[in-house]
């Protein structure tokens, strides 16, 4: 564009939204925003507004003319839809009550699948799983998932490079 016709194009432009934000009860172009409808749907956002301000005002001119100066009711756009919340949780998880694990660890208790038990069952600190194992010996009773439950905690409790420098006898 020659220097002469861009200028002549920004009061044009600025007239243009003066009338625009006259028409909508606006206070400042970024209330514009909400009446302009953008390519991936909803409203523009206000930065592309300013974008299109500077660098394609007469396309910016063209919109406003379209959707607010000479549209006898020009309706606000709804937002563009966004992913709800949570959107990314993995869809196989199944998610069971407090009974229904509950009951599957009684289930697997009647068979005998220790492996599942220790799935199901919530985790034990070392120090409570301590206490349940000196209890145990000193009611005479031997607990193989108690003890398994036991190495398992002290295997994870101590990193990989602790254990593998812990000079032997």
């Amino acid at each position: 564009m020659s220097d002469t016709k861009f200028p002549k194009m920004h009061i044009e432009l600025d007239d243009i939204i003066a009338k625009a934000l006259k028409k909508i009860g606006g206070k400042d172009e970024n209330d514009l925003c909400r009446f302009l409808p953008g390519n991936s749907g909803g409203y523009i956002h206000h930065f592309t507004l300013r974008k299109m301000r500077n660098n394609q005002p007469s396309i910016l001119t063209d919109m406003i003319q379209k959707y607010i100066v000479q549209n006898e009711t020009p309706g606000r756009l709804n937002p563009k839809q966004r992913a709800p919340r949570g959107s990314r949780k993995k869809k196989d998880i199944l998610s069971f009550s407090r009974g229904d694990v509950e009951r599957l660890v009684q289930i697997a208790r009647q068979v005998g699948d220790s492996d599942m038990l220790s799935k199901l069952s919530p985790k034990r600190s070392l120090t409570r799983l301590k206490k349940e194992l000196i209890k145990s010996i000193k009611l005479g009773v031997v607990e193989q998932d108690l003890w398994k439950a036991y190495t398992d905690s002290i295997y994870n409790y101590h990193s990989p490079f602790a254990i593998a420098n812990i000079p032997s006898n």
